[in-house]
């Protein structure tokens, strides 16, 4: 041992002498001594006494804890991290999925010429190894796509997969990689039992998913718009300002056929780096739980069959931002029979949840809260009150 390393261990200045006299009167022998240190001999009964540490550990212990004076300023190291944690943050996503059932799946990123949805952006290979593997991939879907082929083919058909992975392209002479989300659903959500019937997934299974995963991110502010074509049979787009985000919907025919899926597929497509862009100018908030109830109100209104219900809900968020708190839809109706709605049009039946939280709404506030969404409605999207 050296004494040096013993005071520095202990933060105290302890002279050598009384240093070498605890350790002797331990039981403990020396076998050679210098000015520096000491070469000791522990007798086999010290087991826990095997390095320089313990040795220290011994002399603080009789020299005293109490002895030893609190330093008036403590030294520290601060570490910068970039926000998010790329891996962090997957592994939150991850987890989430696989608690809801979804498997993960790493498919090639080489793959078949046949798959290529951009010509002149397309990353070939130079030497590959069969027709197969002719081309890195431009999308996840194709990939993925066969995967539900081999399980569907294996007579294993209710499948939930994600895939993280990496697409390529060829950007004026650069290559560029993008790291992208996939999610695939396709067969029953529930299986036949005794008591119920199967039941077969379909796009709003989907885009629960999607909607939990934004929201366990802290994703706010999207907007929604359909579409249709590029993959897709149907769907919707999230998007903020020009970048789409996330685009879901029904995987289309032509892609099906390609890749010998015979069932109905949705799939999700999540442009990660745009999320963990999104995600890293988070900020965390806290409140107090409300004091005070909340009140829901619900309205019946005839729209016409392009109005959205996110655009009625934005309607009314901008109506009372203070005080409108949620907004959900309970029934959709678009007519058919004896009770047939006028052409174009549609039924939606909306509850509005209401909530100050700082005092109990009065039967007037909650009324002239209502008449203003009513008013706004009708003014914005031509919506007519059903009574």
């Amino acid at each position: 041992i050296l004494y040096n390393n013993i005071k520095k261990l202990i933060g105290a200045e302890i002279p050598d002498q009384e240093i070498r006299s605890i350790i002797l009167a331990l039981g403990i022998t020396s076998d050679t001594e210098s000015a520096e240190g000491m070469e000791l001999l522990v007798p086999p009964y010290k087991v826990d006494v095997t390095r320089e540490c313990d040795i220290t550990e011994e002399v603080l212990r009789i020299y005293g804890y109490n002895n030893i004076q609190i330093p008036s300023k403590v030294n520290a190291s601060l570490s910068n991290s970039i926000r998010p944690d790329k891996e962090n943050t997957q592994h939150t996503v991850a987890d989430m999925l696989s608690s809801n059932g979804f498997s993960e799946i790493w498919c090639n990123s080489l793959t078949r010429a046949s798959y290529v949805i951009d010509e002149s952006k397309v990353v070939e290979i130079l030497n590959p190894l069969s027709s197969d593997l002719g081309i890195m991939r431009q999308s996840l879907l194709h990939p993925a796509l066969e995967s539900v082929a081999y399980n569907q083919n294996r007579k294993n058909a209710d499948l939930k997969f994600y895939e993280f992975g990496k697409i390529y392209n060829l950007d004026n002479g650069e290559y560029k990689e993008s790291l992208r989300l996939l999610l695939i659903i396709s067969g029953n959500k529930q299986a036949e039992q005794w008591n119920q019937n199967a039941k077969p997934v379909d796009f709003y299974d989907l885009k629960a998913a999607v909607d939990g995963l934004i929201g366990r991110l802290g994703i706010s502010g999207l907007q929604a718009e359909k579409i249709e074509g590029n993959g897709f049979g149907y769907g919707i787009k999230y998007f903020r300002g020009d970048k789409d985000i996330v685009r879901l919907g029904s995987v289309a025919e032509t892609d099906k056929k390609r890749t010998g899926v015979e069932r109905e597929v949705f799939y999700a497509d999540i442009d990660w780096d745009a999320v963990l862009k999104i995600v890293s100018k988070n900020k965390i908030k806290n409140k107090e739980v409300p004091k005070f109830p909340s009140v829901r109100r619900d309205l019946s209104m005839l729209v016409d069959k392009s109005v959205t219900f996110d655009s009625l809900k934005s309607i009314a968020f901008k109506t009372d931002r203070k005080l409108v708190k949620d907004v959900k839809i309970f029934d959709v109706f678009e007519g058919g029979g004896k009770t047939a709605l006028p052409e174009g049009k549609k039924s939606y039946a909306l509850n509005f949840t209401l909530q100050n939280e700082e005092q109990t709404l009065t039967d007037k506030q909650i009324d002239a809260v209502m008449q203003k969404i009513i008013h706004n409605l009708a003014q914005e999207v031509n919506a007519e009150i059903r009574k």
